[in-house]
């Protein structure tokens, strides 16, 4: 291996120039307003895999044999946290955080071999489902072999050390330096190998703010010519796009836990939404989520956030204008924070209501044309409610669908009118099944609502 990561700067060399000629001759090469996500992402649900305590194994394998589970589920995108080999030199607690990358060119031992990793890629495109990889470029381990090979990579203090990532604490890591444009060759080779080798599908960057996005946006044009893949930039940065197809909703996230906190109203969930669709391009996707392995192991599950509103929001964020997340374990209930640096297997309940309560989101997100991912999708539009304080009421609509959502964002039972909005005609309850007639009618009585409560009619 280190053998041939010595020669991955040349070999990156002669991929930038196979780039510009691949186009052929009569044609422009490809530029980066020019890229856009697989066909596949707009109808799509991503699913969040914590390998480590995915199983008491935590390996690929026991992965792999939940592809059937999963595929049922109605999953699509399946995003792995790191796969690669933890540092140990400053590691923090037994097992090490992921994101501290000792060599991007193979795989944690503790996860199998990479024939492991091969067969699971392959099983997943089986199955019908994508893989993305997440991926670390700002920084690594202490004892990356880079360390020793190309210590220019890194950036020093005035006494010729390696440092921690500016700002934070995390010092198992040491920064690399974007201003060396050989570490740009490195981790674009490194990208690369992962898509050429393995097939995988695209990637998820951790922190890809603190990485220059001059970077990013060359990393995407050579990773398209090999495949159409698909990119999520951990981040909420709209000068990210176009080199990644999707940002996280970091903001409506912390404003769904303050709706639930009484820190928040309903007007800020509005203001948040209007900010999104003003400052990001049409075509951005952005990601919803009510728990990640970020929130769950530092910020409580989103059983403590938002208490009795955690259905409610999962409505929501299977419904509105975003690609919705799951972390593992969401789908069965799992409510427990997980342990970062130690084993910490999940503890999988499989009768658990949420599994259909999942399902039934994520079915009607696939099917429904109305709530497609970025510009293919419809947008939200919000219904005068009798007291818009409580109830958060829109209608997403188009040529052929129309999804209408009503939820009672509050701790108190509200008597629930839609003063306009609701075209007439015969709905299905999405969650009962009941048909719902509406007939031309200013004011449509949905009756008396539950704290928390949530009603979805599809036409």
């Amino acid at each position: 291996m280190s053998v041939i990561n010595k020669t991955v700067l040349l070999v990156a060399v002669f991929f930038t120039a196979l780039l510009m000629i691949s186009c052929g001759p009569d044609e422009a090469p490809l530029t980066i307003d020019q890229v856009g996500p697989p066909e596949w992402a707009y109808n799509s649900t991503i699913y969040e895999v914590n390998v480590r305590q995915f199983s008491e194994e935590g390996t690929f394998a026991k992965v792999e044999e939940a592809l059937p589970r999963l595929q049922e589920l109605g999953v699509e995108i399946l995003w792995l946290m790191p796969i690669h080999p933890i540092g140990e030199k400053e590691r923090k607690g037994t097992m090490g955080s992921y994101y501290s990358v000792r060599d991007y060119f193979d795989v944690n031992p503790e996860f199998g071999s990479k024939d492991d990793f091969r067969s699971l890629v392959e099983a997943t495109h089986e199955h019908g489902m994508k893989l993305i990889l997440d991926w670390v470029a700002n920084h690594t381990a202490w004892d990356n072999y880079l360390t020793e090979t190309n210590p220019d990579f890194y950036v020093h203090d005035e006494d010729g050390n390696f440092i921690i990532p500016p700002g934070t604490d995390w010092d198992d890591v040491i920064q690399l330096d974007y201003d060396n444009p050989e570490v740009h060759n490195y981790m674009i080779s490194a990208l690369r190998y992962w898509v050429e080798e393995f097939n995988i599908d695209g990637y998820r960057a951790d922190v890809a703010y603190l990485v220059p996005t001059e970077f990013w946006e060359r990393a995407r044009l050579e990773l398209e010519s090999i495949k159409n893949v698909f990119m999520l930039a951990e981040a909420e940065e709209p000068g990210l796009h176009p080199a990644f197809d999707m940002s996280y909703m970091w903001g409506g996230h912390h404003t769904m836990n303050g709706i639930a906190s009484g820190e928040n109203t309903l007007a800020d969930l509005d203001e948040y939404m209007d900010r999104i669709r003003n400052e990001f391009p049409e075509t951005a996707f952005m990601m919803a989520f009510t728990s990640n392995h970020d929130e769950n192991s530092w910020a409580e599950t989103e059983f403590n956030r938002l208490g009795d509103g955690v259905e409610a929001f999962g409505v929501l964020i299977f419904t509105k204008e975003a690609m919705p997340l799951l972390y593992n374990g969401q789908e069965t209930g799992f409510n427990r924070m997980l342990e970062f640096f130690e084993k910490d297997p999940i503890d999988w309940d499989y009768d658990s209501p949420f599994q259909d309560f999942y399902a039934t989101l994520i079915d009607l997100k696939r099917t429904n044309t109305a709530l497609r991912n970025g510009h293919k999708g419809a947008p939200m539009e919000r219904l005068e409610s009798s007291n818009d304080e409580a109830i958060y009421a829109f209608v997403r609509q188009n040529d052929e669908d129309r999804v209408v959502v009503v939820l009672n964002l509050s701790d108190d039972a509200q008597d629930v009118t839609i003063s306009y909005g609701i075209e007439a005609g015969t709905y299905t309850d999405l969650f009962s099944g009941d048909e719902v007639t509406i007939s031309e009618s200013t004011d449509i009585s949905f009756g008396t609502m539950d704290a928390w409560g949530y009603t979805v009619l599809v036409k």
